[in-house]
Parts: C-alpha cells; structure tokens; sequence
C-alpha cells in the first residue's frame, strides 16, 4: 500500500515499558471495538487518500475509526468536554 499513513501498531511497547494488555481485561469494551472495527470493509476510507503516498502522514484510517468507535461507546462526544 503506498498511502503515507502514520503507523498504529497495538504490538508495540510503550514508551513506559508497559504493555497495553496489562492496562486493560480481556472483556473491556475497547477490545470489543478493535474486534468489530476490523471486521469492517474500510475500502471507502482507504480509497480518499492520495495513492502515490504524496503529502502528509495521515493517521490510519482504522485507528481513527476505532477511537472515534470507542469514545461514542463510552459516552465521549466532544474531546473538548470538561
């Protein structure tokens, strides 16, 4: 894929030295939303982006997706909440 999308990798380790795994159950909801985000055809989303990588990095498509999932689920509507 040559899209120039920022990389969204749950593998990775933090910079903490933790492991998201240890932060949150097995049947907390987040993991549910990550189960249900993937089973998604994202085709559309990937297909409005540039396909010879030009310009900035973008943030992935299902990741961005996945949190806006996750938050609407958890009752978060505005990142400017107080």
């Amino acid at each position: 894929m040559a899209q120039n999308f920022l990389t969204c990798d749950r593998e990775q380790s933090l910079l903490l030295a933790a492991d998201l795994r240890d932060w949150l159950p097995e049947d907390h909801v987040a993991w549910f939303v990550v189960e249900a985000i993937d089973e998604l055809d994202l085709e559309a989303f990937y297909a409005a982006y540039r396909a010879d990588g030009h310009g900035a990095a973008a943030h992935d498509p299902k990741m961005t997706l996945t949190l806006f999932a996750y938050a609407y689920c958890v009752g978060e509507r505005s990142s400017r909440a107080s």
